[in-house]
């Protein structure tokens, strides 16, 4: 691996010498003999590493790389000195610096340290761009009133410490708002730990989120820090709170009262700073008049609700999401740029989006993995958008509008028989499988009357695995 140096000395043997190393070794070169210079060239060029002398006749390279790292916060600089001393490291390497050289040191080891701190800036490079698609595929997008209206909540809750209860059904983007709301908060800087208490089976989510010491259970071999604990400082998000067990609410809610928590198989206390954000699909009014989540602990959660609406209920925001969407898959697959013909754009309005903006990213992401060319065209779009059937049921709702879809009997509102839409010709293999596998869970879910542990036993499947196929399929209770 080699690439481009900058050797800025004022002695002339120093950056000959320095060069010809490089040059040899297949770098490319340049030098200056001043810091002024080598500023100048800098304003003009990119360049992966920095030779800096330490002991310049104008200028100090201490004054110097501060200089850089003001123009330059990411370049590498590696300091080169004939008097190497540990006070003139420790304060280069607290401005920046990558490493600290001696000018009579040998070429061996100089090109190691060229190689060590062209990989550090490549690394550095690709971590740098890596967070900027991470923070670009999780911002959370809109331009309608009602996403307007859950930005200025966010405005005025995220500085405070208060605890956030966000409500919405599976794929309405409750994780993006919680993450909104800490990175606008003072905890920025610090942890922001999601835990999904649907994805985590019950005999296990306790240590899960408080942690377990050695041999508390059968497996435990090292004790093991909990989510809490992980997140002490920062925040901590639990997703679909409502299906946690009554016990572990227990403890949840001594976290949140005491700031306190018990490792699994641990008489002592540790104490956290944790703020607690929270977020479910559930009423938990219903759940607490069942007798299924603690009254107390809704309390304490729901200082602050926040609703993210359904995607039907702002469909002036499709459109730009769709777009954006578009943008960042391309962006992030290193695919060219590709763009929805306004027939789509149209289609992707009149869906009803029963899994929310989750299903309208993965619907994107699969026209632009499919799609020929540079635009996406109605051809491309799934049967189901194309007729604008759902692949749910109607809510009661929809249903009394009379929105009921083509694939079903007017009479009774049945699913027609799966072998019917393949007569029929609107269906591709692989949408085939997915509204097979849909009806099939969904069934199981029905007969166990959605208790996801028998479900997942009657279809033969783990209950995390079940839990994943669940939220990717859009499904929910009363669907058909």
């Amino acid at each position: 691996m080699v690439g481009r140096v900058l050797i800025i000395d004022d002695e002339p043997n120093v950056r000959k010498t320095m060069e010809m190393i490089h040059r040899n070794a297949g770098w490319r070169t340049a030098s200056a003999e001043s810091g002024a210079a080598a500023l100048e060239i800098l304003r003009q060029e990119s360049f992966d590493l920095v030779y800096l002398d330490l002991a310049m006749p104008d200028r100090g390279g201490i004054d110097v790389l501060k200089d850089i790292k003001l123009r330059l916060p990411d370049q590498t600089v590696v300091i080169l000195t004939g008097q190497a001393s540990i006070e003139n490291a420790v304060e280069a390497t607290k401005l920046g610096a990558f490493d600290f050289l001696e000018k009579d040191c040998s070429k061996e080891r100089i090109l190691l340290t060229s190689k060590n701190a062209l990989e550090h800036s490549s690394l550095d490079r690709e971590n740098r761009m890596l967070r900027g698609k991470v923070a670009a595929r999780q911002e959370f997008l809109g331009k309608s009133k009602d996403h307007e209206e859950v930005l200025r909540q966010i405005d005025k809750v995220a500085p405070t410490n208060a605890r956030v209860l966000i409500v919405g059904e599976s794929g309405t983007g409750k994780e993006l708002i919680a993450q909104e709301i800490h990175n606008r908060s003072k905890r920025a800087g610090k942890p922001f730990i999601k835990v999904n208490c649907a994805a985590i089976p019950e005999e296990l989510i306790e240590a899960e989120l408080f942690g377990s010491v050695k041999g508390a259970f059968t497996g435990s071999v090292a004790s093991r820090q909990g989510k809490f604990q992980a997140a002490d400082g920062g925040t901590i998000f639990l997703d679909e709170v409502g299906d946690m067990s009554l016990r572990v609410q227990t403890k949840v809610l001594r976290a949140i009262q005491e700031g306190e928590i018990e490792r699994v198989g641990s008489d002592g206390t540790i104490t956290v700073d944790v703020r607690v954000l929270a977020a479910t699909n559930k009423n938990l009014e219903e759940e607490i008049a069942a007798g299924r989540f603690r009254e107390d602990l809704y309390f304490r959660l729901n200082v602050v609700p926040i609703a993210a609406k359904p995607l039907r209920e702002h469909p002036e925001d499709i459109g730009f999401l769709a777009g954006a969407f578009v943008r960042s898959y391309c962006t992030e697959t290193g695919l060219p740029q590709k763009k929805l013909d306004d027939r789509v754009l149209s289609l992707l309005k009149k869906y009803r989006w029963p899994g929310n903006v989750r299903e309208l990213r993965n619907q994107v992401e699969r026209l632009i993995i499919m799609s020929p060319g540079r635009t996406v065209h109605v051809e491309d779009l799934s049967p189901d958008i194309r007729s604008g059937i759902a692949a749910t049921a109607p809510t009661p709702a929809r249903a009394a509008e009379g929105q009921i879809g083509e694939d079903r009997d007017p009479e009774d509102n049945h699913v027609q028989p799966l072998e019917n839409e393949i007569a029929k010709g609107s269906l591709t293999l692989q949408d085939a499988r997915r509204e097979f596998e849909r009806r099939m869970i969904l069934g199981a879910l029905e007969r166990t009357d959605w208790n996801v542990t028998r479900a997942a036993g009657e279809l033969g499947l783990e209950r995390t695995a079940l839990h994943k196929k669940i939220k990717a399929l859009g499904l929910e209770k009363g669907g058909v």
